[in-house]
C-alpha cells in the first residue's frame, strides 16, 4: 500500500495519440520513469510536483465525470504501481494506461483495473537505448484481454528488422499499431514520402497498422 505520491499535474485535456482522438479526458502525470528516450518531450521529474493522496485524486475524478476516461501518463505510471491499486478500484471513470510497456509484473497488480491500455513499442533505433522486445512481449501477454494498441515512434533511422519485429509482435497479440512520426516539442510536418514508404513496409507484414501524429501538438494544446 502507498498512501502518498509525486504527481507532476492534473489537468483536463483533449487526447491527442493513438485512435482515441478527440476524447475528453482527466490527465494525471505521474513522475518519473524507468527509460530516457531521446525524444521525450515530458517533464515528469519531481520538481515543482505536488504530493497526493488516494483521496486527494478520488476526490479530482469524481469532480470530472464529464470526461471519457482518466488518463494515467508520466513518466511512467506503473512505477507508482502500489498507490495505483488502492486508487484505480474506486475510480468514477473508466481507467486509460499510457505505459512504456516494459514493466508486465506491476502491470499484473493493477490490470483487473485498467480498461484502455496504450502502449509504446521502443524502438533502439529512435529512442537511443536498447531493445525491449521481451520486455514488450511479457507485457502485452498480460494485457491483451483489454483494450490495447501499440504506440511505435519512429524516425527515419528505423530498420528492417525492428519492423519486422514489431509487426510480429503485432500479429501474436492481434493488436492494433500506431506509427507516429517522431517529434519533441513542437510538431514538425514529417516527411510524407518516407512515412509512406514505411507504412508500406509495415503492411507488407502486418495490417492493422495505421499512421497517426501527435494531434495536440498540430492544435497546440497540452
Amino acid at each position: 500500500m502507498t498512501d502518498k505520491v509525486h504527481i507532476k499535474e492534473i489537468f483536463t485535456s483533449i487526447q491527442g495519440e493513438g485512435p482515441y482522438i478527440g476524447y475528453k479526458q482527466l490527465f494525471i502525470r505521474f513522475c518519473g520513469c524507468n527509460l530516457s528516450c531521446d525524444y521525450c518531450d515530458t517533464e515528469h521529474d519531481k520538481l515543482n510536483s505536488k504530493i497526493y493522496t488516494v483521496d486527494d485524486v478520488i476526490k479530482i475524478i469524481k469532480e470530472h465525470s464529464d470526461c471519457h476516461s482518466v488518463s494515467l501518463t508520466g513518466g511512467e505510471p506503473l512505477l507508482n504501481a502500489g498507490f495505483l491499486k488502492d486508487l484505480l478500484p474506486q475510480s468514477a471513470l473508466p481507467v486509460y494506461l499510457e505505459t512504456n510497456a516494459t514493466l508486465a509484473g506491476e502491470l499484473s497488480e493493477v490490470i483487473d483495473y485498467v480498461d484502455y491500455v496504450a502502449a509504446d513499442i521502443k524502438l533502439p533505433s529512435c529512442t537511443g537505448g536498447m531493445s525491449y522486445w521481451k520486455e514488450h512481449d511479457n507485457f502485452f501477454a498480460k494485457a491483451s484481454h483489454k483494450a490495447l494498441f501499440a504506440k511505435v515512434v519512429f524516425d527515419k533511422n528505423i530498420t528492417d528488422k525492428e519492423i519486422d519485429e514489431v509487426a510480429k509482435l503485432g500479429a501474436k497479440y492481434n493488436i492494433e499499431i500506431i506509427l507516429q512520426p517522431k517529434n519533441k516539442k513542437d510538431f514538425v510536418k514529417p516527411d510524407m514520402d518516407f512515412v509512406q514508404k514505411t507504412l508500406d513496409k509495415f503492411l507488407q507484414k502486418y495490417k492493422k497498422v495505421r499512421v497517426i501524429p501527435q494531434v495536440h501538438k498540430m492544435l497546440e494544446i497540452i
